[in-house]
């Protein structure tokens, strides 16, 4: 194993476990810029599993366009680092060749990942403070934004010209999380407003640090205290209350041993099993990773307090991870007697996975 610092190679390049950050990093602006556009010209490929897995865009030699992301997703072009270390000088020290010639991050570093989150959120989203406490899930920038998307289109009946857009237009977000990342882009993109539920004490004090600290989130961002883990809407909203939609990502796992256990398939697939730094940057506290039941049942109780309040969201909406769990939540709307139910095919690269909505 070699050290944090790694070998020196030919041609003054520094390598790190297969990956390269140039020594002219260190030398700023015009020599950085000559190395980024050269190995830029090169059009290879990510590492497939650190890319899938970590970032959630697609694995394969880098395409103009990433295929499966939303037309009007703001990552479909992929990541221009040059510029993302300019805007966020952070970036820099994480950015190299890696073993296909192609500029990017080791996506297996925790602190690289959370270094190109806030390198994203400040170059396309306006946010200068935005952090994570240690432990907690950093998330794929681009696949949150292509809910907001699909989510978008939803509220318009698909035409583009109609999107609700404004203030006005309140999204309940349950379990906003530490990252508050769906309340960022639906407000910088279509000038939502959102109304955050959470379990998670800490993950609801640092998510209320991150609008403090912007300037474009004041006003746009509500929090609320779920007291329940096993509530998605009761105990939070208010009589009479009235949402345009609610956005929802439920913990996958029903066990902190099945969240372990996946965490360990996924390092499996990983080039070189670096286990402990992959396992660090999966993170999440046990309210993200797990609930009894895991999705289904989160989701299966999402909606029957749907059935109960069945005008508080024009639309209910959630991700739903598994493509085999679709049928079980597929019957128990249809148990509900939902008025209409859509399913929402999202794949980013060879990730696949799909928004379940309803209403009533």
């Amino acid at each position: 194993m070699e050290s944090a610092k790694g070998s020196i190679g030919a041609g003054g390049r520094r390598k790190r476990k297969g990956f390269v950050v140039t020594e002219a990093r260190a030398a700023r602006r015009e020599p950085k810029n000559r190395i980024l556009r050269g190995a830029r010209a090169r059009e290879s490929g990510f590492q497939a599993a650190r890319f899938c897995f970590l970032s959630g865009i697609s694995a394969s030699p880098t395409p103009s366009i990433k295929a499966g992301l939303h037309p009007r997703n703001r990552h479909r072009t992929g990541y221009d680092f040059e510029r993302l270390a300019d805007v966020s000088p952070a970036l820099a020290p994480f950015v190299g060749l890696n073993s296909h010639g192609t500029v990017s991050i080791d996506f297996a570093d925790p602190a690289a990942v959370k270094a190109l989150n806030q390198a994203l959120l400040k170059a396309d989203y306006g946010i200068g403070v935005w952090d994570l406490p240690a432990g907690y899930l950093c998330p794929p920038i681009p696949g949150r934004a292509d809910y907001v998307h699909h989510l978008a289109d939803l509220l318009s009946g698909g035409i583009e010209a109609k999107i609700p857009r404004g203030r006005e237009v309140r999204i309940l977000d349950v379990g906003i999380g530490a990252n508050c990342v769906y309340p960022i882009i639906g407000g910088h993109d279509y000038g939502w407003s959102f109304v955050g539920t959470e379990t998670d004490p800490v993950a609801l004090a640092h998510a209320q640090k991150i609008v403090a600290g912007n300037g474009a989130l004041a006003g746009r961002v509500q929090f609320r205290r779920q007291r329940s883990a096993l509530a998605a809407f009761r105990g939070v909203v208010e009589t009479g209350e009235k949402f345009a939609a609610s956005i929802c990502n439920p913990p996958f796992h029903a066990s902190a041993e099945a969240a372990m256990a996946g965490a360990r398939r996924k390092v499996r697939n990983l080039n070189g099993g670096r286990e402990t730094a992959v396992i660090l940057n999966f993170g999440g506290k046990n309210t993200e990773l797990w609930c009894p039941g895991g999705e289904v049942d989160f989701i299966r109780r999402m909606i029957a307090e749907s059935v109960v309040s069945p005008g508080l969201c024009g639309w209910f909406t959630t991700l739903l991870s598994k493509g085999e769990h679709l049928p079980l939540i597929e019957r128990a709307l249809e148990q509900a007697r939902v008025r209409e139910l859509r399913v929402l095919p999202m794949a980013h690269g060879q990730k696949q996975s799909r928004i379940v909505a309803w209403r009533f």
